[in-house]
């Protein structure tokens, strides 16, 4: 059986934790904002990609092009943009 051993956490240590996650916090609320900015620029940056995909095709190997026919793209997610921090 496993046995799980607590650890109290001096106040010293408590604080810094505590300073980590707000920082943390705010530098992934950053990055959302900075995300969210550039959501215009980003959707036309995949849909340029999806129209290369499927005119020219990319590279399977060396110089061997494969086009992906449109049955094959994913549909775009109804959701919001999701940033992974």
């Amino acid at each position: 059986m496993l046995k799980v051993i607590e650890h109290k956490r001096s106040a010293a240590v408590r604080s810094w934790l505590k300073k980590e996650k707000d920082e943390q916090k705010a530098r992934y609320q950053k990055i959302v904002a900075e995300m969210d900015a550039i959501a215009a620029k980003r959707d036309k940056w995949v849909a340029e990609f999806l129209e290369r995909i499927q005119t020219r095709g990319f590279n399977v190997h060396a110089d061997q092009k494969r086009k992906i026919p449109p049955e094959e793209i994913p549909k775009k997610p109804r959701r919001k943009f999701k940033v992974v921090f």
